[in-house]
């Protein structure tokens, strides 16, 4: 064995003494004797400090991931849970005037009545629940400046100045018709409330477009029981009235149309000069509602009554706004975010008497007929703007197919979004009113009052408060939109123009011969082509919300989505399924009966043109079946169950159609023709429908 010459020990060689038997010195001695059988050299890179160096660095190294680690290996998380209870707080209870009586029987409805139970407003803000599932917009909004004082505090579903949620209304529920006249019974409690408080001042605003004449002249002739009411509680020394030193009740008139008009110099508690200030108010011809503008002016005019008295370190009174006016008002887009910044600024709410907003549009049409006796009264109607219920209108523009029913204007269940979202934010209440409201059957055009608009079908309140619209700012709403396909898909649709269905499409075709029953069903063909492009693009956008339809779980969206999605897919297929009959027949028919000459087109359940739109029909009803089943006695149900009962497929029929001028009847036979002279001769001038 060759010998080998060793070096002095150093402490690193004493290092490799002390862990000689260990497997790393082992290692190294056995790498020496490798290099010196393969080399024939005595040293090696192995020898000296170099393999104690290698020890230490690995030993420091695995030292610092052990160090480094600890933490995580060893800490454990604190999973302890404090507790904390809020101590309840005591409500004082307030103290109703036993000079004051209200009614005992249960409501039946959101409401108030009139005198006597003969008219009733119907006040569509929410009812209050101890929990509200109402998310509050005004955590959305930016704050704004507001008054040092309180009064009237807005909450989250407008109820007006509430401070005792078991007040009802005096009247009979459910009983007469729907007027304006029974929300002033209404305010007139919100007045008295407000008394409660401090002294008030109220401001009537009312509308001077021709329409809302003879609702001014019952609110009128309505002032004497409403100031009179207030005028023997004030008599009976209530403490209502007691603890204010000098006119706790103040009230000014102020009229509105195109500009705005102050009808009383100041404030007064002259009940004589209230009276005549609402009957001078002038008629605006222009037919223009700015609304906004005017309630911003109120506000503007009386905010110095909301001044703090120096003294008590309180407003001087409380100021309400009560507004009269049977449209949306022209001015919301500019306005509406301004007015309710200042309302909510002074702690000014906003009561609205108005009318029911048209579910899913702008437009309806009015019943007009001439105040002057000495024209012609035959009912004539105008066009007015009344809605839509929510920010953008959220119902498919689709007319339904000629000869079944054309569209129709039916009841929302809110008021127009503008002015309901402003009585909303400053804690007022919204009075949609109709005279001709009927939850229980569908209005005709003959039964609607002078100056009240048409709407065939009318709604329960109860059940439309699970399907109230948004009402937030233009940026909230249209993020909420964004938050899902289905709703996006549903406002770009229902943004699209009005789609009519085939306007009277033929369906009889006479057939004297090969060629020219071919060119009548070419001819019918063309109709349908112009309209199948317009139903397939709705489609393709309603197709893209699909995805996202299970997500969405607001009844509101959800109804609105299957509806569009239901009816879309139906005069999609009925469409497609006309133009493919039509064509099957330029193939060649043959008449079963040989004496027939004439084929019709009937509307059936059937599709037998193609699996395609047979399954395009079954997908329609489906979406339809389900806004009936899932969403009953709503605006969605109703007009789902009126296109189910609209067939969506087409069947062939055959019939004889006797030849032109084959009649037998005679000259002889003919009516006399009407004494058009005689006709005329009572009969009154004629205006035109002003702009209403």
């Amino acid at each position: 064995m060759r010998e080998t010459n060793r070096q002095p020990k150093s402490p690193s060689a004493e290092l490799g003494v002390y862990a000689k038997e260990g497997l790393i010195v082992k290692l190294i001695d056995r790498l020496r004797e490798w290099w010196q059988l393969h080399t024939g050299e005595e040293e090696t890179p192995f020898d000296g400090d170099t393999p104690a160096w290698l020890v230490s660095m690995a030993f420091h190294f695995v030292l610092l991931v052990v160090v480094t680690f600890m933490p995580v290996l060893f800490v454990k998380e604190d999973t302890s849970v404090q507790l904390a209870a809020i101590p309840e707080e005591e409500v004082e209870e307030l103290e109703i005037p036993e000079e004051f009586y209200f009614n005992e029987q249960p409501a039946e409805e959101i409401g108030a009545n009139s005198f006597s139970g003969v008219e009733m407003a119907q006040a569509l803000a929410q009812v209050i629940d101890e929990v509200s599932d109402v998310p509050n917009p005004l955590d959305d909004v930016q704050p704004v400046e507001v008054a040092t004082i309180q009064i009237n505090n807005t909450i989250e579903i407008a109820t007006g100045p509430q401070f005792d949620q078991n007040l009802r209304v005096k009247g009979f529920v459910g009983q007469g018709a729907t007027g304006a006249v029974g929300a002033i019974d209404r305010i007139t409690h919100e007045i008295l409330l407000s008394l409660e408080e401090r002294k008030t001042l109220v401001v009537w605003l009312f509308d001077q477009t021709e329409s809302v004449v003879p609702q001014r002249q019952a609110i009128h002739d309505r002032f004497d029981r409403i100031y009179e009411e207030l005028g023997l509680i004030e008599a009976s020394g209530n403490e209502v009235f007691a603890k204010h030193e000098d006119k706790p009740l103040l009230t000014s008139v102020v009229g509105f149309g195109a500009s705005t008009v102050v009808m009383t110099e100041k404030p007064t508690d002259d009940l004589e000069e209230i009276k005549r200030a609402v009957a001078d108010i002038p008629l605006d011809p222009n037919g223009t509602e700015k609304v906004f503008e005017a309630v911003l002016r109120a506000v503007q005019e009386y905010k110095s009554y909301r001044e703090v008295d120096e003294r008590t370190g309180e407003p001087n009174r409380n100021v309400m706004i009560v507004v009269f006016t049977d449209e949306a008002g022209v001015d919301y887009e500019t306005l509406l975010e301004p007015t309710i910044a200042a309302c909510r600024r002074f702690a000014i709410p906003v009561y609205v008497v108005g009318v029911p907003a048209p579910f899913g549009r702008k437009e309806t049409m009015m019943k007009w007929v001439d105040p002057d006796p000495e024209f012609d009264q035959t009912p004539q109607w105008g066009e007015v703007e009344q809605g839509p219920e929510s920010l953008y209108p959220e119902r498919l523009k689709l007319e339904f197919a000629a000869g079944v029913d054309r569209d129709e204007a039916i009841d929302s269940g809110f008021g127009p979004y503008a002015l309901t979202r402003l009585c909303y934010e400053t804690g007022g209440i919204y009075f949609a009113v109709h005279p001709n409201r009927n939850v229980s059957r569908s209005v005709g055009r003959g039964e609607i009052e002078a100056f009240t608009s048409h709407l065939t079908r009318f709604f329960d309140p109860q059940i439309m408060r699970k399907y109230r619209p948004d009402y937030v700012p233009r940026e909230e709403y249209m993020r909420r939109v964004r938050e899902n396909k289905a709703r996006e898909a549903l406002l770009i649709a229902a943004n699209e123009s009005w789609v009519s269905q085939m306007e009277a499409p033929q369906t009889r075709f006479a057939k004297t011969d090969e060629a020219s029953f071919v060119n009548a069903l070419s001819e019918a063909q063309k109709q349908a082509a112009k309209l199948e492009p317009q139903l397939h693009r709705l489609y393709e956008i309603l197709k893209v919300g699909e995805v996202d339809r299970p997500k969405e779980d607001t009844l509101r969206w959800q109804a609105g989505f299957d509806l569009a999605m239901g009816r879309v897919l139906a005069a999609k297929a009925r469409t497609e399924a006309y133009n493919a009959m039509l064509a099957a027949a330029k193939r060649g028919l043959k008449f079963k009966d040989e004496k027939n000459n004439t084929w019709i087109l009937e509307p059936a359940d059937e599709i037998s043109v193609g699996s395609a739109l047979e399954k395009a029909a079954n997908k329609a009803r489906e979406y339809l079946q389900r806004v009936v089943d899932e969403h009953p006695d709503t605006p969605w149900a109703y007009l789902a169950q009126k296109e189910l009962e609209n067939p969506i497929g087409w069947r062939w029929a055959e019939e004889y159609t006797p030849p032109p001028g084959s009649g037998n009847a005679g000259a002889g036979n003919n009516n006399p023709p009407p004494n058009d002279a005689l006709r005329m001769l009572d009969r009154k001038p004629k205006r035109n429908v002003p702009k209403l």
